[in-house]
C-alpha cells in the first residue's frame, strides 16, 4: 500500500468575520416607534380600531381616534402620541428637522400579551376559569417622501 501524502498547507482555524449588512438610505432616517405593553383590553377589540388608522397621516389618525367611542382608541392614541414625540426627539438629537404634518403611520400592529388567569365560582361548588386578555400595541411612524 502506498503511503498517504501529507499536505504541507495548514488549514486556518480562524473564522472569518461576518459580513456586515449595509442598508442603502436615501436621506436621514426619520422613523420612530412606540410600544405599549400590557394594555388591559383584548387584542381582538384593539385590532378593530388599529385597522382603521393603519397607513393614514398622523393628524387624520389622531382625529379619528379622538372621536371614536371605543375604549381601545384612547390607548392607541396614547401610543401614537408617544411615537410622534419619539420622532421629534430623535430629529432634535440628530440636529435635523421633522415635519409632524408629513408623518404617517407606517406600521401598526396589536399583539397578544400575557393573560391574567382568574377563577369564577360556578354551580355546585365548581370554579370556571376566566382569562383576562391583554395586548401589546406597536406603532411606527415615518415621514412621507415628497
Amino acid at each position: 500500500m502506498p503511503a498517504a501524502k501529507k499536505s504541507t498547507a495548514k488549514k486556518s482555524t480562524a473564522k472569518r468575520p461576518a459580513a456586515k449588512k449595509t442598508v442603502a438610505r436615501r436621506g436621514p432616517a426619520t422613523e420612530a416607534h412606540a410600544i405599549m405593553r400590557g394594555t388591559r383590553q383584548s387584542p381582538y377589540k384593539m385590532r378593530l380600531v388599529i385597522d382603521q388608522i393603519r397607513g393614514k397621516d398622523v393628524n387624520e389618525a389622531l382625529a379619528l381616534l379622538r372621536f371614536s367611542k371605543k375604549h381601545a382608541a384612547k390607548q392607541i392614541e396614547k401610543t401614537l402620541n408617544s411615537a410622534v414625540a419619539n420622532a421629534e426627539q430623535a430629529a432634535r438629537a440628530s440636529g435635523e428637522s421633522v415635519d409632524v404634518d408629513a408623518l404617517y403611520i407606517k406600521h401598526a400592529i396589536v399583539n397578544e400579551g400575557a393573560k391574567l388567569k382568574r377563577f369564577m365560582p360556578a354551580a355546585m361548588g365548581r370554579a370556571t376559569p376566566i382569562q383576562k386578555r391583554t395586548s401589546h400595541v406597536e406603532i411606527i411612524v415615518a415621514e412621507r417622501e415628497v
